[in-house]
This record gives structure tokens, C-alpha cells and sequence, in this order.
């Protein structure tokens, strides 16, 4: 019998309406790239489609080999562990359909010029005309508690920077780890450049890019000697629909391997030595599925950041952050003798429930106080 093939995007999902929506046209513009096959998408928790159901139509389909893709920035805790147990869990229920999981979107050449599309049409809209050399660039990562994944958001700045000449560059993120964006931008600040152009290394939209823009905006007003300018985040940029089909052909050819180099499950990273070999488990099939019940009522598809406010007003943390990447980012990248490519063997006992592993720096000045408040 041939085999038939299927294709399933796997995303984290959203609270925020614009997000999800954003998400499935991403989807949309991968199904275009394969026209002969039956193309699924979704998400680990806070919106439906859920992934198994997603696989489900694609085993109705009678596919008997889905290429799975993860449909996000970096490998870390979703791309390295969550999704890879969501499809483990569903190949051992359904051995008559091979599921083969394919690797991020990662540092790529096409990614880089998706972003720096993003950052010159903030330059060409701006009223005033100022030189690169004298024009900062602030890239802000998701920020996770995987130094591997952080250190790959330095890595798009760098070559952002020498790409496009600017005078200087920084990295933050908006949480998790350290800088966060407002200590981030009030040292940009302090270095003397016309103009700050902060650019939110983000697929989609949803309440951590506003809270980028509003702080963004809170630190403009304290420097009204510097031109703060809000470039726009990937969405579906072509060359992003680009990598995401170079990572399905990459499982097609054999090629689908994470890098494990700098995997804190797999070495001894300097500060997260306590991590290796921790056991593979998912986090979310508590909220998997959760739709409408989950969906944020506040706004529509933009986010206001009226959740912000109310968080602000009640002296409480709000959920709708996604902070997730913290602790139990148990990596599967590493095995790569099956088509599934994303198990770790390691013979540790490691029966730690959902506690998640406490994050080496989550006192940092700079940073979260607590890595509880962000879980």
C-alpha cells in the first residue's frame, strides 16, 4: 500500500482572538505550499482546534504518515517537550499512523529578512530621517528558562545589527528571564542614540506584544529626546510561510534534526546543571481545549491591554502572559533514530508532578522576582 501523506502545524494557542487568527492563516499559507496533501493545524491548550484533533482528521483521512511542524520561534519547552509528548501519546494509540515531528523555525536566513522587513517598514513611516549609525535597535525575545533559545534571540540581533549597520543593539525579553523590556530600554537610553527601534521577535499577536509597545511607550515619555519607533512583529510573512515549508521537506529528507548542542537535558549548561536528564512529560493537557471558556472577553482581536489595567487594579497576576517556558522545558530533540526524532534517554527517575523546575536567576534585578508568579 503507498503511503499517504499529511501535514499537521502544531501551535501553543491563545487567549487572544487575534492570535488564533493569525495562527490559522499562518496555516493557510502553509496549505498553499502543499496542494496535494490534507493539511491540519492546531494548539496545545487555550483555543481549538486542540493537536489530536488535528491528527484525528488526518488519520480520517487516511493519511499514514503526518510530517508534524512546530510553529514557533525557538526550541524550547513547547517545540522540546510538550508537543513531542502530545504526539508520542497519540502514536501509541494509533500505531497504524507514523508520526514524524519536524524541528522550529530556528535561526534561518529567511527569518532574518522577515524581520528586518518588519523593522524597515517602521523606518520608512517614520516622520523624521535619522542615521543608522545614530538609531539603536532593541530586539525582545519571548524569554524562556532555556539559555539555548534566549542565547538564539541574541543571535537575530547580532545579525540584524551588522545587517543593517546600526549604531547599536540590545536584546530583552518580555519574561521569564532577564532583561526584561523596561530595564532593557531604560539602558538603551543611557547610551545616547537619536532613535530606539524596538522590534518584538514575536510570530503572532496577543498581550505580551502589547505590554512590549506599552512599555515602550511608558519609557518614551521619560526620554522625549529620543525617537522611540514600534516595529511590527512576524506574523505571515512569506518568508516565514518559507521556512516553515523548508521544515516539512527537511523530515521528508532525513534532515529534521534539533540541535542539541547547547540543550541543557543533554549538557551541562553553566548555571542549569540540575536540569539534565530531567524526564519528558507535558503541561498542558490540564487546559487542552480550553476555547471560548478560555478566550480573553476584555477586547476583540487587538489587544488593548485592558487586562493589564485590571491585573494593575487588583494586585494580581494576570494569566493571560502564556508564560510557560519556565522549568519544564524537558527536551526530546535528541534521539533521532525514529520518525518521531524528539525522545531523550535517560535513565533518571524524576517524579517531580507539574512542579516546574526553579528557574537559576529568577532573582535578578533585571528580571522576574519570582519564577512562580509567571506559572
Amino acid at each position: 500500500m503507498s503511503e499517504k501523506l499529511g501535514l499537521m502545524i502544531c501551535g501553543h494557542g491563545s487567549r487572544n482572538k487575534g492570535a488564533v487568527k493569525q495562527f490559522a492563516q499562518l496555516a493557510e499559507g502553509l496549505k498553499a505550499r502543499f496542494p496535494d496533501w490534507p493539511v491540519e493545524y492546531g494548539y496545545l491548550e487555550f483555543a481549538n482546534p486542540v493537536i489530536h484533533d488535528g491528527l484525528n482528521k488526518l488519520r480520517e483521512a487516511g493519511c499514514t504518515r503526518v510530517l508534524a511542524v512546530p510553529g514557533m520561534l525557538f526550541a524550547a519547552g513547547h517545540a522540546k517537550n510538550d508537543i513531542p509528548s502530545v504526539l508520542n501519546t497519540y502514536q501509541a494509540m494509533h500505531p497504524e499512523m507514523t508520526i514524524s515531528y519536524g524541528r522550529e523555525l530556528a535561526v534561518d536566513t529567511r527569518m532574518v529578512k522577515a524581520a528586518a522587513a518588519r523593522i524597515q517598514e517602521a523606518i520608512d513611516a517614520a516622520d523624521s530621517d535619522v542615521p543608522l549609525h545614530e538609531t539603536l535597535l532593541m530586539v525582545v525575545g519571548r524569554g524562556a528558562s532555556d539559555p539555548d533559545a534566549n542565547s538564539n534571540v541574541a543571535k537575530i540581533t547580532r545579525m540584524l545589527w551588522e545587517g543593517f549597520g546600526f549604531g547599536w543593539a540590545e536584546t530583552c525579553y518580555s519574561g521569564v528571564t532577564f532583561p526584561l523590556v523596561g530595564p532593557g530600554l531604560e539602558h538603551a537610553a543611557k547610551l545616547g542614540y537619536k532613535r530606539v527601534i524596538v522590534f518584538p521577535y514575536f510570530l503572532f499577536t496577543g498581550v505580551l506584544v502589547q505590554r512590549i509597545y506599552g512599555t515602550t511607550d511608558e519609557v518614551a515619555e521619560r526620554h522625549p529626546e529620543i525617537e522611540f519607533l514600534k516595529a511590527g512583529y512576524l506574523n505571515d510573512h512569506p518568508q516565514v510561510i518559507d521556512t516553515m515549508a523548508d521544515r516539512v521537506q527537511e523530515i521528508l529528507q532525513g534532515a529534521n534534526l534539533m540541535n542539541c548542542q547547547m540543550c541543557k537535558y543533554r549538557e551541562q549548561v553553566l548555571g542549569f546543571e540540575a536540569e539534565v536528564g530531567l524526564a519528558q512529560e507535558s503541561h498542558h493537557h490540564h487546559v487542552e481545549g480550553l476555547g471560548a471558556e478560555a478566550e480573553c472577553q476584555l477586547c476583540d482581536e487587538i489587544c488593548t491591554g485592558a487586562c493589564e489595567k485590571q491585573v494593575r487594579a487588583g494586585g494580581h497576576h494576570h494569566h493571560h502572559d502564556h508564560s510557560h517556558d519556565h522549568g519544564h522545558s524537558h527536551d526530546h530533540g535528541h534521539s533521532h533514530d525514529h520518525d518521531h526524532g524528539h525522545h531523550h534517554h535517560h535513565d533518571h527517575d524524576h517524579d517531580h508532578g507539574h512542579h516546574h523546575h526553579p528557574y537559576p536567576h529568577a532573582d535578578h534585578p533585571h528580571g522576574p522576582k519570582s519564577l512562580n508568579r509567571e506559572g
